[in-house]
């Protein structure tokens, strides 16, 4: 296949954004796949910040991370994403170059258990008041259940009204694929 399927896209638009001495958060920390890849990107000298609200997803990237040995390159964080500018260090604010979200449920874990588009508006407008010029935020929308398809819709109604002179925003999806596949909302600040 040509065309990238969804989560490879979003690897390569922060890969883009975010290089070694960084700082990238993940706003949904889940397994923590995304969290050890923004701390490969930063490298040694740069830090990831993950922001989960279960336990077990923090648990489960620590681990990840530990495996890996890039735990001391990543704090993590019991909490909303919402909370994104009060919990990461105010010198560290403008040098965030990336972000990504996942949005929906943790993989293998409570269903009942998902993000909503309050909290997800929220931290992204957070995120695009400080991050630097260029910098991305990729969130990969995944609208297969009900809260899904609610925050896509309110998400979506938010980035369409982005001021274009302050940020790009794209969407990225495969249209003819049955079953709600998840796509991504890339917003580059400009």
């Amino acid at each position: 296949m040509k065309l990238e399927r969804v989560l490879p896209y979003s690897k390569k638009i922060l890969e883009l954004a975010v290089s070694e001495g960084d700082i990238a958060v993940d706003c949904t920390v889940g397994n923590g796949h995304d969290t050890l890849f923004l701390a490969e990107l930063v490298g040694e000298t740069g830090h990831v910040y993950g922001f989960d609200i279960q336990r077990e997803a923090l648990m489960n990237t620590d681990t990840l991370l530990s495996e890996h040995g890039a735990g001391p390159r990543v704090t993590l964080f019991e909490a909303s994403h919402a909370e994104v500018l009060d919990k990461i260090p105010s010198e560290k604010h403008d040098q965030i170059r990336g972000a990504i979200f996942n949005l929906g449920y943790l993989p293998g874990g409570d269903k009942e258990i998902v993000t909503v588009p309050e909290s997800t508006i929220s931290a992204v407008d957070k995120l695009l008041s400080v991050m630097k010029k260029e910098g991305v935020i990729v969130i990969v929308v995944y609208h297969g259940h009900p809260e899904g398809q609610v925050e896509r819709d309110a998400l979506l109604d938010y980035v369409t009204k982005l001021d274009q002179k302050k940020a790009h925003v794209l969407q990225y999806r495969f249209m003819n694929q049955v079953n709600n596949p998840p796509f991504i909302i890339a917003i580059e600040k400009k």
